[in-house]
């Protein structure tokens, strides 16, 4: 993937602050694994080739997402939200959806309380979330593109 300098500036940003969330309450991650707690819960659910994630957001909350390597629909089910994504911003009003594509990598915030919504392919139909999360997403450019290339392989 080629790396604009958004993406690059964003994950100096990604890295500082889970440094940062060693030592201050509010932040959360660890930049290996997706972030489902009391603050951002996270439900899945499954059906034929197909993986869902809701998470709760909420108001005055702001997320970085991971990088995704399937191009899929998310929702927005309730609430409103800014996401810039590559330096560009689009406010979302819920209800709505998007077509995230393949490589996106944002940063969310949330303007009110919301449901969010993602829905991906699962051609293996695995329940098994540290497959699906593994296949579906990286959490650095250079974790991307060696998955990417991998693939290829």
């Amino acid at each position: 993937m080629e790396v604009s300098k958004f993406m690059q500036d964003l994950e100096i940003l990604q890295t500082e602050l889970i440094q940062q969330g060693k030592d201050v309450e509010g932040i959360y991650g660890d930049g290996k694994t997706l972030v489902n707690n009391e603050e951002f819960p996270i439900e899945h659910d499954f059906s034929d080739q197909l993986y869902m994630r809701k998470m709760k957001m909420k108001a005055d909350t702001i997320v970085i997402s991971a990088i995704h390597h399937t191009a899929h629909f998310w929702f927005l089910l309730k609430g409103r939200i800014l996401v810039n994504t590559n330096g560009e911003l689009v406010e979302h009003i819920a209800p709505c959806y998007y077509k995230s594509k393949k490589g996106a990598k944002r940063v969310i915030r949330c303007l009110e309380d919301c449901l969010f919504i993602n829905v991906h392919k699962n051609p293996s139909n695995t329940e098994d979330l540290d497959v699906v999360e593994k296949e579906l997403y990286s959490f650095t450019v250079k974790e991307y593109n060696e998955k990417e290339n991998n693939e290829k392989k």
